[in-house]
């Protein structure tokens, strides 16, 4: 089962690969927030559908409703970050600034989780936050919004992961996802009427397949974690960047430089070595970055990998 859930989690991130293909091509006519809007309108009847499924009773009123509001402020930013780092970066550049989510999400769990995090997870932060800076290299060329914005999707996706490790037990799913969803649209509609471009048919097809990619791309993902160890399933995650290259090349006429690979490479060693440490038990009980399902920056993705997400054993007993 280890290899079908390895296999599915390669076909997951190639669709998660190719939608943001289709998102870095919509940013060149439109705003993030207009993206962002038109998905989640198109993902809402899908995660509705899910919504209506959840058997659990009670009421739509958070248990946390400050973490569940900072969360769902985070589920806001993270998609339209990186969607404004896909417009505006080569896909290769952003992929890297991304993959320091679970070096982030290590060191928020220390005083989110209160987690104890041991020296060589420590230093395994260090050298991949030293990769960020191979890939931006400040002061050697020009920084722009899009490595704010894609480092800033990171941190997002990095907070509401731990944030969800935090509640997720005593929160109902329903309520997980509700709130975020209808933030999400209301903020985005008010955004969007400051940057709006009309939309022609073409355009409406590839939000729609933005929508769907991130939904499928991310049922397949919770399929592959069921299936499968997370310390198998967790670093297929790096195997965009391979796409990143290949869709950069074919479609936008992108060669990644040799820093931002030294970087990219840099940074998921590090990630690669967290994964190791927190599988293999670590100081770690809580294991956030593998109890991480999903990549976070799809509008929909956090949403269905919660509504499809499983109790594990400890939070069974």
């Amino acid at each position: 089962m280890n290899l079908k859930a390895t296999l599915l989690a390669l076909l997951a991130f190639a669709i998660y690969s190719t939608h943001d293909m289709v998102v870095k091509h919509l940013g060149a006519s439109f705003s993030p927030f207009q993206i962002v809007f038109f998905s989640s309108l198109f993902s809402f009847p899908l995660i509705t559908l899910m919504l209506v499924r959840d058997p659990t009773h009670g009421n739509l009123r958070p248990v946390h409703p400050w973490w569940v509001a900072l969360r769902s402020l985070c589920i806001v930013i993270a998609p339209t970050a990186a969607f404004y780092a896909f417009s505006t970066l080569p896909l290769a550049q952003v992929y890297a600034l991304l993959f320091s989510a679970p070096l982030l999400i290590t060191v928020l769990s220390i005083p989110i989780l209160g987690e104890k995090v041991g020296v060589f997870r420590l230093v395994a932060v260090l050298v991949g936050l030293c990769g960020v800076l191979v890939v931006v290299r400040p002061g050697a060329t020009s920084l722009n919004g899009g490595h704010l914005a894609a480092m800033l999707a990171a941190s997002a996706v990095a907070l509401q992961s731990v944030i969800v490790r935090k509640i997720g037990r005593e929160e109902r799913r329903v309520v997980l996802m509700l709130y975020p969803l209808l933030i999400s649209v209301a903020v985005m509609s008010v955004a969007m009427s400051f940057a709006y471009e009309p939309v022609a048919l073409s355009d409406l097809a590839g939000f729609a397949i933005v929508a769907v990619f991130g939904f499928v791309a991310t049922l397949l993902m919770v399929v592959a974690y069921t299936w499968g160890e997370a310390a198998l399933v967790a670093p297929m995650q790096y195997s965009q960047i391979i796409w990143a290259v290949i869709f950069g090349m074919l479609f936008f006429g992108e060669t990644p430089d040799v820093p931002t690979l030294l970087g990219a490479g840099i940074i998921v060693a590090s990630g690669l070595f967290i994964i190791a440490r927190e599988a293999t038990g670590g100081t770690s009980k809580q294991t956030p970055v593998l109890r991480t399902r999903s990549r976070g920056i799809s509008p929909g993705s956090l949403r269905v990998s919660q509504a499809m997400r499983r109790p594990t054993r400890s939070e069974k007993e």
